[in-house]
C-alpha cells in the first residue's frame, strides 16, 4: 500500500495560532464566569428584587404586568451590555493584535449598536411572551414556551439570509456572465443538483471588509436557501477548493443533518424548559419572589439555562463533530479524492489562524467540529484505504 504524506501547516503560523487561541479562549471563559456570577448575584443576592422595585418606583401607580416586564428587561440589559463591553474591546484588540482584523472601530461601534438594537427587541418579545405565559398558564407555560421557542428558531433560520446577516455584512450574488465566476458557479450548481440540493443563487460575502479570517456556508431555507462564499475566500483559493468546501455543507443537506440538529435542539430545550420551570418553582418562596410569575425570578432561568448549556455543551459538540465527519466522508465519496479538502482545510487554517492540533481536552469540550489534524489524517486515512483496495 502507498502512504499519502501530509503537508504540515508552517510551524510559524501555528505557534501563533496556539497564542491567538488561547487568548480567545480565555476571554470566553472569562466572559462566561462573569456573566454567572451576575446572574448569581441577582437571583441569590437580592439584586434581581431590588431592580424590580427600582422599576416599579420609576413607573405610575398601578402599571401593567407587561410595563413592568419591559422595564425590567431594559434595566437587565443595561446591566449586562456594560459587563460584556470590556470583553467585546478585548476580542477586537485580539483581533488587531494578530492581524486578522480589517474593520475601523467605527464600524465595530456600529455593528454593535445593530445587535444591541437586535438583541433588546428579540429578548423584550421573547421574555414578554414567556412572563405572559407564566401568568396565563403558570403549570405548564414551560411546555407552550418550548413550542413556541422551537418554531421561531426554525423561522430565524430561514430568515436569516435575507434580514439579519445583511445587517451586519454586504453580499453579492456572483453573475454567470462574469467568466471568472461563471465555471465557479457551473461547478457548484452541478454539485447541488446530484445532491438533490436546490439553491436559490450564490452569493460573495463581502467578508473582507472586517477580517481577513475567510468561510463559506449554505443558508436558509426554501426560497432563502443559498451559497455564501466569502470574498476572502474567492480570491485565495482554488475552484475545486471552494467545490470541496461548498461539497462538504451539501454533506450535510444528503445526510438530513438539519433534520437532526432539529430533533437535537427540540430534545434539549424541552429538557431546559422543564428543568427551568421546577427549580423556579422551588425556588418561589426561598428568594421571596411573589409567584412563579414575577419578574424578578428572571435571572433564575437564565442561570439554569445557562448552567444547563455548559454542562451539555461537550455532548452537542460530541454530535456536531460526528455530522462534521460524515460531511467529510462525503466529500471524499463524490470527489473521489482528498486534496480539494485537504488544501482547503490547511487554507483555512492559515487565513483563520486555527489551531490545527489543539490539546485533546479542548477539541473534546470546546470544538463543535474536529480538529483540522483530525479531519486531515482521517482524509489521509480514506485515501489509503482506497489505494489499498486498487492494489488488491
Amino acid at each position: 500500500m502507498t502512504e499519502v504524506t501530509e503537508r504540515p501547516i508552517p510551524p510559524a503560523d501555528q505557534e501563533s495560532a496556539r497564542h491567538y487561541s488561547r487568548a480567545k479562549l480565555r476571554l470566553s471563559l472569562a466572559s462566561t464566569l462573569a456573566e454567572l456570577i451576575l446572574l448569581t448575584v441577582l437571583a441569590f443576592g437580592g439584586a434581581s428584587l431590588a431592580l424590580e422595585q427600582i422599576v416599579v418606583r420609576w413607573l405610575p401607580a398601578h402599571a401593567s404586568a407587561w410595563l413592568i416586564v419591559l422595564g425590567y428587561v431594559i434595566g437587565l440589559g443595561i446591566l449586562f451590555k456594560l459587563l460584556a463591553l470590556p470583553f467585546g474591546l478585548a476580542e477586537q484588540n485580539v483581533e488587531i493584535r494578530y492581524g486578522l482584523n480589517r474593520q475601523h472601530w467605527g464600524s465595530w461601534w456600529a455593528d454593535e449598536a445593530k445587535s444591541l438594537a437586535l438583541e433588546t427587541t428579540l429578548g423584550i418579545a421573547a421574555i414578554e411572551l414567556i412572563y405572559a405565559l407564566l401568568r396565563s398558564a403558570p403549570q405548564i407555560w414551560w411546555l407552550w414556551g418550548w413550542l413556541v421557542f422551537l418554531a421561531f428558531s426554525i423561522l430565524l433560520a430561514q430568515l436569516a439570509p435575507v434580514l439579519l446577516f445583511p445587517l451586519f455584512f454586504k453580499f453579492r450574488e456572483l453573475s454567470p456572465d462574469n467568466p471568472q465566476e461563471a465555471e465557479l458557479i457551473e461547478r457548484l450548481n452541478a454539485r447541488a443538483a446530484a445532491a438533490g440540493a436546490r439553491i436559490r443563487g450564490i452569493y460573495e460575502w463581502k467578508l473582507g471588509e472586517k477580517t481577513v479570517k475567510a468561510n463559506a456556508a449554505l443558508a436558509g431555507w426554501g426560497a432563502t436557501r443559498r451559497v455564501l462564499i466569502s470574498d476572502t475566500l474567492l480570491r485565495t483559493a482554488a475552484l475545486e477548493e471552494i467545490e470541496a468546501v461548498f461539497t462538504h455543507e451539501l454533506g450535510h443537506h444528503v445526510h438530513r443533518h438539519i433534520r437532526q440538529g432539529i430533533w437535537l435542539q427540540a430534545g434539549l430545550s424541552l429538557a431546559g424548559f422543564w428543568l427551568s420551570a421546577k427549580v423556579l418553582q422551588a425556588l418561589n418562596a426561598p428568594l421571596h419572589l411573589h409567584g412563579v410569575a414575577d419578574i424578578a425570578g428572571l435571572p433564575v432561568l437564565a442561570l439554569v439555562v445557562a448552567a444547563f448549556s455548559l454542562l451539555l455543551m461537550p455532548l452537542a459538540n460530541a454530535f456536531s463533530r460526528r455530522l462534521e465527519r460524515q460531511a467529510d466522508d462525503y466529500v471524499f465519496s463524490s470527489m473521489g479524492k482528498i486534496e480539494p479538502l485537504v488544501q482547503g482545510l490547511e487554507r483555512l487554517a492559515q487565513r483563520n489562524l486555527a489551531e490545527v492540533a489543539p490539546p485533546r481536552w479542548k477539541e473534546l469540550i470546546f470544538y463543535s467540529h474536529p480538529a483540522i489534524a483530525t479531519r486531515i489524517k482521517r482524509a489521509r486515512e480514506w485515501e489509503n484505504r482506497r489505494t489499498a483496495m486498487a492494489e488488491s
